[in-house]
C-alpha cells in the first residue's frame, strides 16, 4: 500500500504551476494516484482476481512474442 502523505515545499520565488507539476509527479511516482483511481468504485474480489490474471495472461504474451523475435 502506498503512503498517503506527500509534501513538496516551494523553493522561493518558485511558480506555483511549477510546484504542482513536482507534487503530481510525486504522486505518480508513490502510486498514490493510480490507488485512488482504483478505489474510486467497489471492485468485487472475483473482479478484481479476473482482472490480475488477464493482465499476467496478457504480460505472458507479450514476452512470448518478444523472445521469439
Amino acid at each position: 500500500m502506498a503512503s498517503t502523505t506527500c509534501e513538496v515545499k516551494l523553493r522561493r520565488g518558485e511558480p506555483v504551476e511549477k510546484g504542482l507539476r513536482r507534487l503530481k509527479k510525486l504522486l505518480d511516482r508513490e502510486g498514490i494516484l493510480k490507488e485512488m483511481r482504483g478505489r474510486r468504485h467497489f471492485e468485487k474480489p472475483g473482479d478484481k482476481r479476473r482482472k490480475k490474471q488477464a493482465r499476467a495472461r496478457s504480460r505472458a504474451a507479450r514476452d512470448r512474442r518478444e523472445a521469439s523475435d
